[in-house]
């Protein structure tokens, strides 16, 4: 089922959490003006990233971003990271996926070490046709998958409903939000910006 929320239905189902608390680790899930845990050097934020593989329980904490901009070391350990696990191919991931996926953490307010539960980041082109043939065109697999292009990451965080995942990841508008609770995980990718129940 596609649908497509407004900011201001967003805002409002935000709102509508008020005070309550989602322990994720030490950190509470929470409304969060992103950024605020961020190192600064003058007006450069350090950002990094952090996921746990549910497939291969590999875990990485990254960071990506520094004074000198984009470092080419921390990309290079989360493209490996967001690798296809079942073939070993690896891509060069959005850095914009991954400002998202830091904007999502940040207005969830969880600590920047706090991991992701990676379920599916790069997919390769053997990968997703086998998948989409032995899954059927309804299974959420589609055939020219953003995962494809290394623009979407399939997760979910640990002590966070996947509910208050989705609408931190919705509120920006800033791509595609697939919401999958009977499996545990939301999709976002960087692609068009859009909405749908898996």
């Amino acid at each position: 089922m596609k649908r497509k929320l407004g900011r201001r239905q967003l805002l409002t189902g935000f709102v509508a959490l008020g005070g309550m608390a989602i322990t994720a680790g030490k950190a509470q899930a929470s409304l969060h003006q992103p950024g605020s845990d961020f190192l600064h050097w003058g007006n450069v934020k350090e950002k990094r990233l952090a996921f746990r593989n549910v497939h291969t329980n590999e875990r990485i904490d990254a960071r990506f971003f520094g004074k000198h901009g984009y470092d080419d070391e921390g990309l290079a350990e989360i493209n490996h990271a967001l690798r296809d696990w079942r073939t070993g191919d690896i891509t060069e991931v959005d850095t914009d996926l991954l400002n998202l996926l830091v904007k999502i953490r940040d207005r969830l307010d969880i600590s920047a070490n706090q991991p992701f539960d990676l379920i599916c980041g790069y997919r390769s082109p053997i990968t997703n046709r086998r998948l989409h043939e032995r899954r059927g065109r309804h299974s959420g697999v589609a055939v020219h998958s953003q995962h494809l292009l290394g623009k979407a990451t399939d997760i979910a965080m640990p002590g966070v409903s996947l509910n208050h995942l989705r609408m931190a990841a919705e509120f920006d508008q800033q791509g595609g939000v697939g919401y999958y609770p009977e499996d545990g995980f939301i999709h976002v990718d960087t692609g068009p910006v859009r909405s749908w129940m898996g």
